[in-house]
């Protein structure tokens, strides 16, 4: 009979988020997969689990996932783990899930803790629908575009985010989506454990004038408003200059965003905020 490929979820940081079924599959199981063999050895000593290990990271997927996959088909009971939460989500897996599943073998996931859930869960904001993007793209530009393709989602958006490069990130959201709620929820479940909420601007100045950010990062940022879609006026933008403005940026820059956000050239915009003022006072 061919094995079982079981996906378990590890701890994201507290190394008591571990349930006892985990524990048990993991000391059933003939070899476990890791993404970094030392770090899960860390928490196989915790748990005074003795079973074979072998790597299985983004570098080595395509080679290692057919190892596997024959192994299993020879009867092997194969656990996979990631560093941290569950395998596949932003961690490697994929391939040899797919290779199992195509290969006839049962595949079942052992659930425990993930990173995305838990911020969300403790975010404050909306939980009813969200979005999930992994990790933003890391330069500037290509970031700003993929926020906003996202504008208009009626969803919470949630990414990860690496901590050298999350004041830079914050920049680029307010630059894409205006001054949105934000969340930067940090070293969750550890001792350090942190949730920062506000605007774009708030948050950026704040991590910008720590003398370094560490630990990992989940970013969330508030759903697009119902009617955000719809066409502006002068006294809209208007509105959201002055809140700009507040915030700590010049009327030119705030102009430059809010036109941005609606879509609009900076002339239009300027247009748009003179015809406002030439209205008659009702």
């Amino acid at each position: 009979m061919p094995g079982t490929l079981y996906i378990v979820a590890t701890p994201i940081g507290n190394l008591e988020d571990m349930t006892h079924r985990a524990v048990r599959i993991l000391r059933e199981a003939d070899l476990i997969a890791c993404e970094d063999t030392r770090q899960t050895r860390k928490l196989l000593e915790h748990y005074g689990i003795k079973r074979p290990t072998v790597s299985y990271y983004e570098h080595n997927e395509d080679a290692r996932a057919e190892e596997l996959v024959n192994k299993l088909i020879e009867g092997t009971n194969v656990a996979l783990v990631s560093d941290a939460g569950m395998p596949l989500v932003s961690d490697p897996g994929y391939r040899l899930v797919s290779a199992a599943i195509g290969g006839g073998i049962r595949v079942v996931p052992v659930p425990g803790a993930s990173a995305l859930v838990v911020a969300l869960a403790a975010s404050g904001l909306p939980t009813d629908s969200f979005y999930f993007g992994g990790f933003l793209p890391i330069k500037s530009g290509q970031r700003i575009r993929a926020l906003d393709a996202l504008k208009s989602e009626q969803a919470t958006l949630i990414f990860y985010e690496a901590p050298h490069r999350i004041a830079d990130a914050l920049a680029d959201i307010g630059k894409a989506l205006g001054n949105r709620r934000v969340v930067v929820a940090r070293e969750l479940t550890k001792i350090h454990e942190e949730f920062l909420r506000g605007t774009p601007a708030e948050l950026e100045a704040q991590l910008r004038s720590r003398p370094s950010v560490k630990g990992e990062i989940t970013l969330l940022i508030a759903r697009a408003e119902r009617g955000a879609e719809q066409p502006a006026d002068g006294a809209s933008l208007e509105s959201e200059v002055e809140i700009s403005m507040r915030q700590g940026m010049s009327r030119m820059e705030a102009l430059k965003q809010v036109a941005h956000q609606h879509g609009l050239s900076k002339r239009e915009a300027y247009r748009l905020l003179e015809a406002q003022k030439k209205r008659p006072v009702e």
